[in-house]
């Protein structure tokens, strides 16, 4: 005979990053979820097919995660799915989130929608696992009918606002036009969120927002420019959504194409260099060491971060471009020494022979052991890498981890050696193993020998030096006929292929260019619709290329890549250095 026992209804003090009450269904998962790539801002369904909650709904419900990862643009699809109707009702992390957060604070300031979101202890987070209803109300996550009981303790106090400078309330003032009233209001607000004691002058910024996600996007940018809204600093833009000045003779559907592009125009209106690139950092304006700056763009804070040196949070879509409306970014996060530490090291085992496949092989499981430290790796300090292989690293590294940076022991500018990084301090270990990579290519690779029908290449956008590269596999060899082959690349770097001869031996070989869009933007045909498989040398794309596409998405080695262009088949095994 079963013996029924009571049970206390679930209760837990929080903290409030957006007030408001919302009671729904439980939507629980321990993965942090990236919903650029990972949710689908018309259907609010999870396309991540990697994620637990891959096919679920998040309309309505309660969604508890630790937080997100990945892509800035999540900010921008959260705002998308709110105006559509298609957000969950609330949200619960288990610890701070700026991405989406800042997603519900652009939607309050310019639209007056809202949803709460609130952040609880680790402990209490856990315990949610398997409940069915939760109610966000009042500094509390609660199962429905619960009440604080008298020994819980209070919700964390709010954070002191920022300490601002007389410059600063001018521009929240009616001094300043009205587009850099409402972006200097969500930069303090973000800076109160953050705990940030000031506010910083930056040298300058890369804007991410530009990526067409939906009509909300357009609204906004269109919305800041009618209002005055003028860049103060040296601005970039990231890739954008479609082929600016070709995506009609590549047929791309008219109706998005011209929205892509009405949404770069309107950051060109308020003075951003028309550079659409997720590469910034291979323009002549990169940043220096020490340098503050604004980048948006996941790859490319990390890369700024851990290569360059230079110094950025993970700035969120739409709070880029309110930083390049008025110069100040909040002084938190990776502009403070203390927050560049490493809090993980990862030992990496020696592997012999490795090709350029190791790189976004070891990003991709160095961010899944450091879903939100700042990792420090050895084991690399003979291994040299390229400007592409730490490109490659980063992007991957970026796409399983929340972190802003990583350290390599020996290769990267603030990692001379190991204490360097951490500090002095004590932390924890962990390894990788060649068998770990090699889980991970057949995670990439569920079978092999597969039939391609497009290899895909630039994500994030080739370089001048990967051009060349490519140029070299293809000489003297015959495309297979069945098989399209497409770079995407800035502006900038096509016209240098151009200028060195190298656009014109590539396109002999029959491969296509498109600028200005990278991978997780390109719309159909430039992915044939008919086709089933697609071959990529990219981490961030094989694992976000499934959901955006709707296809199989195969890794591989670049110059595996070339042979299946060839051939018209993926690799038949793992690469010989992985055993």
């Amino acid at each position: 005979m079963s013996v029924e026992t009571d049970r206390t209804p679930f209760a837990a003090p929080a903290r409030m990053l957006i007030e408001g009450a919302a009671e729904g269904s439980l939507l629980f998962s321990d993965t942090a979820l990236s919903f650029w790539g990972g949710v689908d801002p018309e259907t609010g369904l999870v396309i991540d097919q990697a994620h637990p909650l891959h096919g679920r709904c998040l309309e309505g419900t309660i969604l508890a995660i630790p937080g997100g990862r990945g892509s800035c643009t999540g900010s921008a699809v959260l705002m998308q799915l709110i105006l559509n109707g298609k957000a969950p009702a609330g949200m619960v992390f288990s610890q701070a989130e700026e991405i989406l957060t800042l997603g519900v604070m652009v939607a309050e300031e310019m639209y007056g929608c809202s949803l709460p979101i609130a952040v609880i202890e680790r402990q209490a987070f856990a315990r949610l696992e398997g409940l069915d209803r939760i109610r966000i109300e009042a500094g509390m996550v609660s199962e429905p009918g619960a009440s604080r009981r008298p020994d819980e303790a209070a919700p964390p106090a709010a954070l002191p606002s920022p300490v601002l400078s007389d410059r600063d309330r001018e521009l929240l003032s009616d001094a300043v036009p009205q587009a850099t009233r409402t972006a200097m209001r969500i930069v303090v607000r973000m800076a109160g969120l953050l705990g940030a004691k000031r506010l910083i002058d930056v040298a300058q910024v890369h804007v991410d927002g530009c990526i067409y996600t939906g009509p909300a996007s357009l609204d906004f940018a269109e919305k800041l420019a009618d209002w005055g809204g003028r860049v103060v600093v040296p601005t970039s833009l990231n890739a954008i959504s479609a082929d600016q000045a070709r995506w009609r003779e590549q047929g791309t559907d008219p109706v998005l194409s011209m929205a892509a592009s009405a949404l770069a125009d309107a950051y060109v209106r308020m003075g951003a260099r028309p550079t659409f690139t997720c590469a910034p950092y291979q323009l002549e304006s990169a940043p220096g060491e020490g340098e503050n700056i604004a980048w948006a763009e996941s790859n490319a804070v990390v890369y700024a971060n851990s290569v360059l040196g230079a110094r950025t949070m993970k700035y969120p879509d739409f709070l880029d471009i309110c930083i390049a409306l008025t110069g100040r970014a909040p002084e938190a996060g990776c502009h403070l020494d203390d927050n560049r530490k490493a809090r993980l090291v990862v030992e990496v085992e020696a592997m012999d022979g490795r090709d350029d496949s190791f790189w976004p092989l070891l990003g991709y499981r160095v961010g899944t052991l450091a879903p939100n430290a700042i990792p420090a790796v050895t084991g690399l300090e003979d291994a040299r890498p390229s400007a592409d292989d730490l490109k490659a690293f980063g992007a991957a590294f970026a796409t399983t981890s929340a972190a802003p940076m990583f350290h390599i022991i020996g290769v990267t500018p603030e990692a001379p050696t190991l204490s360097a990084t951490t500090g002095g301090h004590s932390v924890p270990t962990v390894k990788v193993s060649r068998s770990d990579l090699v889980d991970d290519w057949r995670h990439f690779n569920p079978t092999t020998g597969d039939t391609v029908d497009l290899v895909a290449l630039g994500n994030p956008h080739f370089s001048f030096n990967e051009c060349q590269a490519l140029a070299r596999l293809c000489a003297g060899r015959t495309k297979h006929a069945d098989v399209a082959l497409t770079v995407t690349l800035s502006r900038a770097t096509h016209a240098r292929i151009v200028e060195a001869g190298i656009a014109t031996a590539l396109e002999d070989f029959g491969i296509a260019f498109v600028r200005d869009a990278c991978w997780c933007t390109v719309m159909q045909p430039i992915v044939p619709p008919a086709s089933r498989t697609i071959l990529t040398n990219s981490g961030k794309y094989a694992h976000y290329g499934p959901g955006l596409s709707g296809k199989q998405v195969r890794f591989a080695a670049l110059a595996d890549c070339v042979a299946a262009a060839v051939t018209g088949r993926a690799p038949a095994a793992p690469p010989a250095w992985l055993g």
